[in-house]
């Protein structure tokens, strides 16, 4: 399986990148920074730099080309304001989504976040609720495409080592889950076609990651 991954060189990403190299895929890595090629490499991987907010569905849909899916790991980031949350969370997603039907790859992830069903409460941090607005906007915005999509929303991450284990529900409540197992479900996800059209929460819980993702497939 060949499989191209927006953020390559957020913490998930490279994890998934690993996972995927060490069960025998091919993972690309779309970057921004050619600096960060050789972490990239390091893990596996093949780097593509390619700067998601300063580029075309033209330009980007090449780079697809061959691909078995999609995945968007991609954010702004900390220390980025509300006008980046815009354009890398939302704006970035559906360039991926465009390039992906142009490059006629059906499968595609979004790692998106909890707490984007209802609106930011009255008070919250103006750069925290641009980022939940952006990722519902970048689900609504998948939702509508004739794409074989999966959203996949974490809860609070952490760099705990992995258990294996995980609740994979639409509403799996609060909870914390370690970037190892999002990356593992998020490779498990890939394998389980039946979770198209799924959009699903993600926290440590009592049942193994296969386990979770069957259940999970719909």
């Amino acid at each position: 399986m060949r499989v191209v991954i927006a953020g390559g060189h957020g913490k998930i990403a490279l994890l998934l990148q690993r996972h995927l190299v060490g069960r025998g895929d091919t993972a690309v890595g779309l970057i921004r920074n050619p600096e960060q090629a050789a972490t990239l490499r390091a893990a596996g991987a093949t780097p593509i730099v390619c700067d998601l907010e300063h580029t075309e569905v033209a330009q980007l849909a090449p780079h697809l080309d061959g691909a078995d899916a999609v995945i968007f790991a991609a954010g702004a980031g900390p220390g980025s304001g509300a006008a980046r949350k815009d354009t890398v969370d939302r704006g970035a997603a559906a360039l991926l989504a465009d390039a992906a039907t142009r490059a006629g790859v059906h499968r595609y992830l979004l790692v998106s976040s909890m707490g984007v069903d209802n609106p930011p409460a009255p008070g919250t941090d103006d750069v925290w609720a641009a980022y939940l607005r952006a990722k519902r906007a970048a689900e609504d915005d998948l939702r509508g495409r004739d794409l074989a999509w999966t959203v996949l929303r974490p809860g609070r991450l952490t760099d705990d080592p992995p258990t294996g284990r995980v609740t994979l529900t639409p509403h799996a409540g609060r909870g914390a889950i370690s970037r190892t197992d999002v990356a593992h479900v998020l490779a498990a996800l890939l394998d389980e076609p039946r979770t198209a059209g799924a959009t699903l929460e993600l926290v440590d819980g009592p049942t193994p990651i296969a386990d979770a993702v069957r259940a999970a497939a719909t």
